[in-house]
């Protein structure tokens, strides 16, 4: 992971929430959502929390619980909280490897698709543990492999055509590179998680009404942006084209629909 793959600034987060939430991370917020209501938390935790998508499922869900959310990056909390929640949330900057909680403090803690942006995972996760009271769950997912991800994948050989030299890999590197089971388990007992992970491939669709829509999210709503600006800043627009154009080929130039895959990983403290 580079530097510029943890930046979320300028306008990234307002097309993050614009076009990536609804495309992407609204189908599995409603899965998290609805998992963590299952376990009938009083007091969550939710870390790397973005724009809040998870922030406004769970309170839909639960709407008795305490929940705090918390992310790393001010201009994503900075988004979440002009997109507001229904009730009022505790809105925290925090880093997961160093959560300013109490021991013991939460039922339940959930991270959706940060995991893979924690430098030190096995760290992050020793936190969660540390804040969660016995008998809590620690609940968070990733992106599966991008080979299972037909937008990312498609964008990614676009790009890669575009910059043949020195191709933009922020997708496969970092959202989509933390997806071996192995390493996952791993990293969980290395936190001092003893129970065993319940681990689970969930697959959705990922829509949108034009392949410009998709290629907007990815190359200016993801730190994608960051790495094709750095390569030529007067790029930018033609890597966009360029990411529309493989879009269209393979989807369409309408409407168009492709599969996503996430894991999702539930651990009890």
């Amino acid at each position: 992971m580079t530097d510029s793959d943890r930046v979320f600034a300028g306008s990234i987060p307002a097309l993050y929430e614009q076009y990536l939430v609804p495309m992407i991370f609204a189908p599995y917020a409603a899965d998290v959502a609805r998992r963590v209501a299952a376990l009938k938390p009083r007091r969550i935790l939710e870390i790397a929390a973005g724009t809040g998508v998870v922030t406004r499922a769970l309170v839909d869900a639960l709407p008795d619980a305490d929940i705090v959310a918390t992310d790393l990056n001010p201009a994503m909390l900075e988004q979440a909280q002009a997109t507001g929640t229904a009730r009022p949330v505790e809105w925290r900057q925090a880093d997961a490897m160093a959560l300013p909680f109490d021991d013991a403090a939460f039922d339940a803690v959930a991270c959706q698709f940060g995991a893979m942006f924690f430098p030190d995972k096995a760290r992050a996760f020793a936190e969660a543990r540390r804040v969660l009271k016995p008998g809590g769950t620690f609940l968070f997912n990733v992106w599966d492999r991008i080979g299972e991800n037909d937008f990312a994948d498609a964008i990614s050989d676009a790009l890669a055509e575009v910059f043949p030299d020195d191709p933009p890999r922020f997708m496969a590197r970092t959202p989509h590179g933390y997806h071996d089971l192995a390493t996952i388990r791993r990293d969980l007992a290395a936190a001092g998680f003893e129970k065993p992970a319940r681990i689970e491939t969930v697959a959705a669709r990922s829509k949108a009404a034009s392949a410009r829509i998709v290629a907007l999210a990815y190359c200016q709503g993801t730190p994608w942006r960051n790495e094709i600006e750095a390569r030529d800043a007067s790029m930018l627009e033609t890597a966009t084209n360029a990411a529309e154009a493989e879009i269209a080929r393979r989807f369409g130039a309408g409407p168009v629909d492709g599969r996503i895959q996430a894991i999702v990983v539930e651990v009890g403290s």
